[in-house]
């Protein structure tokens, strides 16, 4: 079957893409084969294909076309995560682009809008992944806020409720006064910014003029201090404790109090306490009864109780305190300072702390299993250094704050009475249940009242998005709501998940909690932690950074296989891969030298087709010599590249598993192989011949197709006649063949390769033209290599001859190549001279080299001390040093020079 000249990426992709979802050969439904399952992690519904998604999934995507090679029945769920605070961020921003506020709405109003936008453009990562060769079971595809999956979580609430591991209460939390919702830790991101600490005296009362001073970086919060504390040690303040501090511009009286937490050394040894608005003051404040006064609103505006600047921004009024503070005579200086600050994961707003009544999960207990599952490898980290790490916080798990103010996501199943929604709200009675009327039931029952569904109100919180996708590995197959189903038997605990280190605790370690607390076993057996994507300079990829390439114009520029081997070629598990980032993403002025090193691969495969396409064919003719050794040696390169990888993979060694397939197809195919079996101008092939070819260039094709999924699914169409309804995809990979002698047949070909090398290098050097036939002397202790593979010689290296001998014939060169050495007549063309004192200044530089390692050596103390390896390594240095020397004075000699 004949092929283009030129390879076209996009119409191939395009082609062979629908050619495989056509044929169904993504899908998977259970069978008696044993199953290999990966669940994708799902990105967000507001996601666009970025770099990491690039990288995640071209690894999911190999691992799942490997096993299904291997005669696993391979099952890759797709899907998207609702996204709570990114996803309502975008309804409302668009809502406010057409005249329409949220608070303008119904809940159900605004939720029907989300659905819509949810339907237009929630899809678009997914059919971006399509672009990337991704063969998910698309049939499959899941979203956190399906009917099914939205009850699952909802029972989850409900059950751990009952359980005791669910609370609600009032306590201080990451506020983000843009997304107007509570936040855990892990959605948090600290950056370093540059502000100022202001030192701020206040007066004690009484006095005439005694002062304490503090430092604050957040001058805004004093209207909220109900303490000054220092610490009890600290000798300069002992007299000031009990008496009372008044707070500037609002003239409250606050007691001075002492307690541990206050760091003498840090700024002027008072702290100012605010206990509305920072984690640790919140607890000094519990400790010593003190008022909490919470001066900002939810959304960063100064609240009635700051008494001063009521309804302006926090950071304005920053501003203009420090003005007021200033002319009250308030200041004592200020000082720049760097700091870290809380950001917003998905708003960007700096965090607020704040006290606010929120749901909880209580993490010390229900962690326990999902601890030993990593510590005892049932669940494997790749690499394992991570277990330390996760190790650590499972140790120190804090619990986890599950409700959002917000409407897009799981409705908090809790109910209340209407008639108590004067009360505070900690102080309201509160019913859970997975339905109204059992809510209702349940409050029937516990007031004495005959109570009706409007006399109860829902909970207007939604659950922490990662509430939801803690239950992902199991609720894509309806365990919990279709319990015992022969899809969630078959096809759980999933195999491996890939997945970045950045969400090891947002989503891995909570998935495996969920797994035992509802399944009674791991999610998962195996957990491979890419690492993190960075320019040339290391910074992070990013578009905020503007150092990211939108992979769809990476796929345009080199294809989707070039940009897959491009994102491969150097990415270990957990350790970060440094992209050569497009020169100027502003100009798209893209180029990538990883990707198109990909894209040379894949011309390289291309090219080798066409190659062999051109040969004639000869039906009657015989395997030559020098093809029958050719034919010998790729089978079994071919088998020990098989076992290689088999063993990369086995390890999660990916990026390896890449290099080894790309080093046979480019170097030991193209390079050797192809080079000894085609035939000389105007000769044929042997059918039989072309037939080995044939096949060992499809068992290539079928080793490197996980990586390389279009051209290979191109090449291996067109090798031979396929029946429609056959693709590459579906074969069976080939198995390592074991031969006894493979090894030492392979460590002789390597010989043979070394030896070709260094006597094309030694050609060049000396200025012997390649059209000059030369005579070649060896001195070697396995003649039989050289003898048995004399065409392989001739065919590279142009012999008019071969010999065996003992020592340097007058008048060669010499090389030697591992223990064997070669002698080459230098010719009349040579300069004697010229090349003798070469020879005197190559042996003065290994005498001494030898010299100083035979020092070495003769040193007790290094000898007696340095590990055994190192103290071998120089022994061999030496040994090789003085070889080589024997050589290069034989070579001396034979030119008639005396040493």
């Amino acid at each position: 079957m004949s092929i283009a000249k030129t390879y076209n990426p996009a119409e191939s992709e395009e082609k062979w893409y629908q050619y495989w979802e056509k044929n169904g050969f993504f899908r998977s439904v259970p069978d008696e084969r044993e199953p290999y399952t990966i669940v994708i992690p799902p990105p967000n519904v507001t996601g666009m294909l970025h770099m990491g998604h690039m990288l995640n999934n071209t690894i999911q995507d190999i691992l799942i076309r490997r096993k299904r090679m291997e005669g696993y029945n391979a099952c890759w769920v797709p899907g998207t995560d609702h996204a709570s605070i990114a996803t309502e961020a975008k309804v409302v921003r668009l809502l406010r682009d057409q005249g329409i506020k949220k608070s303008d709405l119904t809940r159900d109003e605004f939720l029907k809008h989300a659905f819509e936008w949810k339907d237009k453009y929630g899809g678009i990562i997914l059919d971006q992944l399509r672009k990337l060769g991704a063969s998910c079971d698309w049939e499959r595809t899941r979203f956190t806020m399906d009917d099914d999956y939205y009850k699952a979580v909802i029972m989850v609430f409900c059950d751990l409720y009952e359980k005791g591991y669910i609370y609600r209460e009032l306590r201080m939390v990451n506020w983000d006064p843009a997304g107007l919702t509570a936040l855990s830790d892990e959605e948090v991101i600290y950056k370093d910014q540059q502000g100022r600490l202001f030192f701020v005296k206040y007066k004690v009362e009484g006095t005439k003029n005694e002062w304490v001073t503090i430092a604050t970086t957040r001058p805004e919060t004093i209207l909220g201090d109900t303490a000054i504390s220092v610490n009890p040690k600290d000798m300069r303040f002992m007299h000031l404790i009990g008496k009372k501090a008044i707070v500037p511009l609002i003239n409250r009286a606050i007691p001075i109090i002492a307690d541990d937490y206050v760091d003498i050394e840090f700024g002027t040894g008072c702290l100012k306490v605010t206990p509305a608005h920072d984690v640790n003051d919140y607890e000094i404040g519990k400790r010593h009864n003190l008022e909490t006064i919470d001066v900002l609103n939810p959304n960063g505006t100064m609240s009635e109780a700051a008494q001063l600047y009521v309804g302006e921004d926090r950071f304005v009024v920053r501003k203009k305190i420090v003005k007021d503070l200033e002319a009250a005579g308030h200041i004592v200086k200020i000082e720049d300072y760097k700091n870290s600050i809380g950001h917003s994961e998905r708003t960007d707003a700096i965090i607020e702390p704040r006290l606010s009544l929120q749901w909880w999960v209580n993490m010390k207990e229900i962690s326990k299993p999902a601890l030993t599952a990593v510590m005892d490898d049932t669940v494997n980290l790749i690499p394992a250094k991570f277990k330390n790490t996760y190790r650590h916080w499972m140790e120190n798990v804090k619990d986890w704050c599950i409700s959002r103010q917000l409407w897009w996501g799981q409705q908090i199943p809790a109910y209340y009475l209407r008639s108590e929604t004067a009360l505070p709200e900690h102080e309201r009675q509160f019913f859970v249940d997975v339905t109204p009327e059992g809510a209702l039931a349940k409050a029937r029952a516990k007031t004495g009242l005959d109570l009706s569904a409007e006399d109860l109100l829902q909970d207007a919180d939604v659950l922490d998005t990662w509430f939801s996708s803690w239950l992902w590995p199991f609720q894509v197959f309806k365990s919990l709501t279709e319990p015992g189903n022969a899809e969630a038997a078959y096809y759980y605990p999933t195999n491996d998940l890939v997945t970045g280190p950045d969400i090891l605790f947002f989503w891995v370690a909570r998935m495996v909690i969920a797994g035992y607390e509802y399944e009674g076993k791991e999610p998962f057996k195996n957990v491979y932690l890419t690492g993190l994507i960075r320019d040339a300079l290391g910074r992070k990829m990013s578009k905020s950074l503007g150092n990211s390439p939108d992979p769809l114009d990476l796929i345009g520029l080199y294809g989707a296989d070039g940009v897959r081997v491009g994102v491969l070629m150097s990415s270990p598990a957990g350790g970060d891969l440094t992209f050569d980032t497009p020169i100027d993403l502003t100009l798209k002025a893209l180029e990538s030298k990883l990707c198109e090193q990909g894209s040379k691969f894949r011309h390289k495969m291309w090219n080798a087709y066409l190659l062999v396409q051109r040969w004639q064919v000869d039906e009657e003719g015989t395997i030559t010599p020098l093809q029958k050794i050719a034919i010998n040696w790729m089978k079994r390169y071919v088998s020990a590249t098989a076992a290689e990888l088999a063993d990369h993979f086995e390890k999660f060694r990916i990026s390896e598993a890449l290099r080894t397939i790309y080093r046979a197809i480019w170097d030991e195919f193209c390079g050797w192989f192809l080079e000894m079996m085609k035939p000389a101008q105007e000769e044929s092939i042997s059918a039989a011949a072309y037939a080995e070819v044939i096949n060992l260039f499809e068992l290539l094709l079928q080793l490197v197709h996980p990586f390389t999924p279009f051209i290979t699914e191109e090449l291996w169409q067109s090798l031979r006649e396929r029946q429609p309804g056959e693709s590459i995809m579906i074969t069976q990979i080939p198995e390592p063949i074991v031969v006894g002698d493979d090894f030492e047949a392979l460590t002789a070909f390597e010989l043979l390769k070394d030896t070709v090398t260094a006597v094309r290098a030694f050609r060049a050097e000396k200025g012997i033209r390649n059209i000059e036939q030369i005579d070649l002397f060896v001195n070697t202790q396995t003649p039989e290599i050289f003898t048995a593979n004399l065409p392989v010689l001739e065919r590279f290296l142009g012999l008019s001859s071969m010999q065996f001998v003992d020592k340097a014939p007058a008048g060669t060169g010499s090389l030697r190549v591992l223990t064997t050495e070669f002698y080459i007549p230098l010719g009349d063309n040579i300069d004697i001279e010229a090349e003798k004192a070469k020879l005197l200044k190559d042996i003065a530089y290994n005498e001494g080299f030898v010299a100083s390692i035979d020092k070495k050596l003769s040193n007790e103390k290094f000898v007696s001390s340095a590990p055994a390896a190192v103290v071998e390594i120089e022994r061999k240095k030496k040994a090789d040093g003085e070889a080589t020397l024997k050589l290069l004075r034989e070579t001396l000699a034979g030119l008639g020079e005396k040493i």
